[in-house]
């Protein structure tokens, strides 16, 4: 019999985030930063995040956290965001943090972030690594 961690680590991830506003929260997912619907139903929005299911459950009611809730790997992090500026999303500014002008921190490591939030205000991140993968 294989172990429990065999069996998960050879399984695909789900990815879930919450909504309040179904209708809002598909048009940002969909049409903002460009993820691709699989089905809808009375429980969730099914997207497709480059191989990646990402189900966001329909709620009643949601408290937003203050840390990311959702991240992507990217390989031009100022492109990416000057894109998504360029359709209204809004970057998060940290007065604790040395950010560019464009919301991007820059790491330690080397490695770039700039966080913004969904429709629900959930917080999403972008990173460009140091090294991409």
């Amino acid at each position: 019999m294989r172990s429990v961690e065999a069996m998960l680590n050879n399984a695909k991830i789900i990815v879930f985030v919450a909504t309040t506003d179904a209708a809002k929260s598909r048009a940002f997912y969909e049409w903002v930063l460009g993820l691709a619907p699989t089905s809808e139903d009375e429980f969730s929005i099914v997207l497709d995040a480059n191989g990646v299911e990402l189900r966001i459950q329909k709620v009643q009611t949601l408290a937003p956290q203050p840390h990311t809730q959702l991240g992507w790997s990217v390989i031009s992090l100022e492109e990416v965001v000057r894109a998504l500026r360029a359709k209204g999303v809004v970057f998060e500014s940290y007065p604790f943090m040395q950010q560019s002008a464009l919301g991007i921190w820059t790491a330690p490591s080397g490695a770039k972030v700039a966080w913004f939030k969904d429709p629900d205000g959930n917080l999403l991140s972008l990173t460009q690594p140091t090294t991409h993968r």
